[in-house]
């Protein structure tokens, strides 16, 4: 995959909101769901995206959450919105994250050398960072579709 396109892609999920992401239901892919916004002014109307990052050998989520926040953000009362919205803490029922910074290409590294290596095909390493989950992925290809209407990745068939 051409990385100025790559990079392209990746800065149209500049400060809009990750709602769903992890291997797909086959496991050799991974996807994040990102729900996409304009200003109303703009007439685009908002749609949900899906990141397709195929052939993902590698994929880290890690906090970003400080740990005094954790502390704090133990009770199960802020896995729902409306429960959690008087409490300190941080309420993890809003069920979306700001993809705040946004995502980056990283540059080449010995992981990525060595599955280009392997397998014969560019390999490339992306970091989204929201506010709450830090995603680190290592894969050879992007493909970005719109979600269609009641898509739903965590259903099992």
């Amino acid at each position: 995959m051409d990385t100025a396109v790559l990079e392209q892609l990746l800065d149209e999920t500049f400060d809009h909101a990750v709602v769903h992401h992890g291997y797909t239901k086959y496991m050799r892919d991974y996807e994040v769901i990102v729900y996409a916004t304009a200003d109303p002014r703009t007439g685009v109307a908002p749609a949900h995206l899906r990141y397709l990052f195929r052939y993902c050998v590698e994929a880290r989520c890690e906090t970003a959450v400080a740990a005094e926040t954790w502390r704090v953000s133990l009770d199960d009362r802020l896995l729902d919105h409306e429960s959690g919205a008087d409490l300190d803490g941080y309420v993890w029922g809003v069920k979306w994250h700001s993809l705040y910074p946004g995502a980056k290409l990283l540059p080449e590294s010995d992981a990525t050398r060595h599955w280009s290596e392997a397998l014969g095909i560019d390999f490339h390493e992306v970091r989204l960072q929201t506010d709450a989950h830090n995603l680190t992925l290592l894969f050879s290809d992007l493909h970005v579709t719109e979600a269609q209407t009641g898509y739903a990745p965590f259903v099992v068939e």
